[in-house]
């Protein structure tokens, strides 16, 4: 969009060295002791652009004309030349910076008046393209060609004003002129005037458009009432944000504990697997043990049984008549050494028997000393297999105790999460039936409280995120939730409203509002005059006044995070304050340091004339 330069401001007079102030087309700081015309210089910017009057001071006297330097958005140069105390400017498409006695190329009034072509406003407007919009000047509907001054309070703030009560966006603070002043307000960030006001709609149509507003007032009462928090979008977007990356950081850890809760289960299954196999492997090695236990027994038996035999034989051998003990033949039908060798027999037998019986036991003790064995590596191996599976079970336990915990921090997001995009979803809503209603309100529908000035949701939204980030890029303590209340045009941080803050806090948040509806306008290529002008933004401290309210101290810290912010200011910055600014902004932007004595430069006028 068409944006305006200040290139220098100058007063001249015959026989009188200038005085002279020349402007960077970025950052200018005017710094020093006070009294020394610092904010006379911003009144002066304001005089000439249309001021109605300003207040000489004695350094003054004598200088005859007031030149102000302008680059038009073609790029050509323009000077302004005012005398004190007069109503005609006179243009000069040149860079004039002395006295000049040349004719002008055109006079025009200071004074703006709608029937009049012929005032400095309409000219500069119809150079900025602005000559044809309009704003609304009443509740009624009314509209009226949009004026410089209504655009010069929004860019270029002076003293009083930056700590006065009147909120920002308001020029005067009067209720007559708080309609257009909204207005002015509403066309800088939405880039759309007023339509002119015609005839309207008939009383027919009017009736319908009232019913229609009725019935958008009621759907608009009956989602309100669904809401649950006093959050509006911005903050809950902000609050989204916050949500959904609390469920990244939480997701992670829950997803580890899940991963190592299926570990610990599957290794705790692993073990109870191998607790089934020892116990089925024990069952088999006692049954076994059991069998080839009562068989050693049984050969035990049979060995003894033998050796009884065996030995009974022997002793039945000595017995030389009667009946042979061996195969039971009569005496008379024995041979000779007959039981000798039936003894013989015997024993052969019982020998044959025993050897076969001991060979059968010498390979069954090994078996039974492995099966032995085994048992007791089993059943050792089944005690730390229990052992184990208890130790998986706490460790389980554990992990599912975490797990909850997670899962029950992670469910409290979710769940806060939908209420979050829930209430959004009201809001855009509520968001577009209120359009819809300012729509048919500026229809000429019915008198409202929210008539076309008012701005939609989102765009106020918009602006409020560039506003906290101003804030923040400050460091400005205890200005969290920054917001512009249209409604009330006044400005909000850290849940108080400006008015209800310290002066040093009035002029920061001034100063913010200022710097960040030129920044929203500049980076949305929508229309402001191209400059801000800020006399004492950043007060680090002031004298207590009676009636001065209590609030945070402002550090120096905030004065140099300032600074540093307007070096990458996207528009110029002329910037008056009391202090001295940091030495990067000494190094980087057009500096002038008054010292109000003969050491340097005394003042804006020449040390001569003190």
């Amino acid at each position: 969009m068409s944006e305006l330069q200040l290139t220098h401001l100058t007063y001249c007079g015959a026989n009188l060295p200038p005085a002279q102030i020349v402007f960077g087309p970025e950052l200018t700081v005017i710094y020093g002791t006070s009294d020394t015309g610092k904010s006379f210089i911003v009144k002066s910017i304001e005089y000439m652009l249309g001021g109605a009057d300003l207040a000489m001071v004695p350094e003054s006297d004598g200088y005859t004309q007031i030149l102000l330097g302008l680059l038009m958005p073609d790029g050509s140069p323009l000077t302004l030349l005012r005398a004190p105390d007069s109503n005609s400017i006179f243009l000069y498409h040149a860079d004039l910076r002395d006295l000049v006695m040349g004719t002008p190329d055109a006079s025009v009034t200071a004074v703006h008046n709608a029937r009049s072509r012929n005032s400095l406003s309409i000219h500069l407007l119809r150079a900025l393209g602005l000559d044809e919009v309009l704003i609304r000047k009443n509740e009624a509907g009314g509209t009226r060609p949009l004026a410089l001054s209504d655009l010069l309070h929004l860019s270029l703030v002076t003293e009083n004003r930056m700590v006065g009560d009147v909120p920002p966006v308001l020029r005067t603070g009067t209720a007559n002129t708080r309609t257009p002043e909204l207005s002015v307000m509403r066309f800088l960030v939405t880039g759309e005037g007023d339509p002119a006001v015609d005839t309207g709609p008939n009383a027919g149509q009017r009736r319908v458009h009232k019913g229609q507003v009725q019935l958008l007032d009621q759907l608009v009462l009956d989602l309100s009432s669904k809401l649950i928090t006093q959050e509006n979008e911005r903050q809950l977007s902000d609050r989204l944000i916050q949500i959904r990356t609390a469920l990244d950081e939480q997701s992670a850890p829950l997803r580890q504990v899940n991963a190592s809760h299926r570990e610990a289960v599957g290794s705790r299954m692993e073990t109870a697997r191998e607790l089934a196999a020892l116990d089925e492997r024990l069952t088999e090695v006692s049954d076994l043990l059991g069998r080839f236990k009562l068989l050693e027994a049984q050969y035990r038996s049979d060995l003894e049984r033998l050796a009884m035999v065996n030995e009974a034989g022997s002793i039945l051998g000595y017995f030389k008549v009667g009946t042979c003990p061996f195969c039971g033949a009569e005496r008379e039908h024995q041979q000779p050494n007959h039981r000798v060798e039936e003894s013989t027999q015997l024993h052969t037998a019982v020998e044959a028997e025993a050897a076969k019986t001991t060979a059968l036991l010498t390979d069954l003790l090994p078996t039974i000393a492995d099966l032995d064995g085994e048992q007791t590596a089993l059943i050792s191996r089944r005690v730390e297999a229990q052992s184990d599976i208890g130790v998986w079970d706490q460790i389980i336990a554990d992990l599912e105790s975490g797990i909850a915990a997670l899962r029950s921090d992670v469910e409290e997001l979710v769940e806060e999460r939908s209420v979050v995009e829930r209430e959004l979803e009201l809001q855009a809503r509520i968001a577009e039936l209120d359009d819809k209603k300012s729509r048919l309100v500026g229809e000429g529908a019915v008198a409202n409280a929210r008539p076309t000035q008012h701005i939609p949701t989102a765009t106020v939204g918009a602006f409020d995120s560039i506003l906290q980030q101003t804030l923040n890029a400050w460091q400005v303590p205890a200005a969290d939730h920054a917001e512009y209340d249209q409604y009330y045009a006044e400005i909000r941080a850290g849940g108080r409203k400006r008015i209800e803050r310290g002066k040093g806090m009035r002029s920061v948040l001034h100063s913010a509002f200022t710097t960040a509806l030129a920044r929203f306008c500049m980076d949305r290529d929508l229309h402001h005059l191209g400059f801000v002008v800020l006399d004492s933004p950043v007060v680090t401290y002031r004298d207590p006044e009676p009636d001065d309210i209590d609030d945070v101290e402002l550090t120096s810290t905030v004065v140099d995070r300032f600074y540093k912010d307007m070096l990458s200011f996207p528009g110029q910055a002329i910037i008056i304050e009391n202090g001295d600014p940091p030495t990067k902004v000494l190094s980087e932007a057009v500096t002038y340091r008054f010292t109000g004595t003969t050491s340097g430069r005394a003042g804006f006028f020449p040390a001569s004339m003190h």
